[in-house]
């Protein structure tokens, strides 16, 4: 890290920035196989963009429907619809990948 530091800046055409390349892919690498950060599920990352755009839940109903049904899926409660999928990728550019993904829903007893 210390040497990242020191080459931190320098030009990619010279052989001081190929070193910092090489070091910057090394420490990716390992962090990737040791800290990797799990893939984040749909419902924490519409609350990531809600809290990165400054969004209120009522902010959410045009791509997710009435306030209930806002409320229902940040808790989980029903899953996200393919049309709201659609509309929340296109409205807030979370990529359609993360919203597909699996995630558990608090079925009623």
């Amino acid at each position: 890290m210390e040497q990242i530091d020191h080459l931190w800046g320098a030009s990619p055409d010279t052989a001081e920035g190929v070193r910092l390349e090489i070091l910057l892919t090394l420490v990716d690498a390992y962090e990737e196989a040791h800290h990797a950060i799990p893939p984040s599920d749909p419902v924490s990352a519409i609350e990531f963009m809600m809290e990165q755009r400054g969004l209120s839940r009522r902010d959410l109903e045009p791509f997710i429907g009435s306030r209930a049904r806002v409320a229902e899926i940040l808790n989980r409660k029903r899953a996200l619809t393919l049309p709201m999928i659609r509309r929340l990728s296109e409205g807030l550019q979370i990529p359609a990948e993360i919203l597909v993904r699996d995630y558990p829903i608090e079925r009623a007893a």
